[in-house]
């Protein structure tokens, strides 16, 4: 049973989450041959103002 673990800066609305996600299983299926209903996407969001990119806060971009 595949698992895919996504970590994004929050930001994107609930219709690009479900579409990315979508996208992300159809990927899985196709490549792996794993049945749609054992594959497992998880997203998990971090606040802007707990990422830093190159000592630099995501949110004060």
């Amino acid at each position: 049973m595949p698992f895919i673990h996504v970590e994004l800066v929050e930001g994107r609305s609930d219709a690009q989450l479900k579409a990315m996600m979508t996208e992300i299983t159809d990927a899985v299926e196709k490549n792996t041959g794993a049945p749609r209903s054992a594959i497992k996407v998880i997203v998990n969001e971090m606040r802007a103002d707990r990422f830093m990119d190159g000592g630099n806060l995501r949110s004060e971009n």
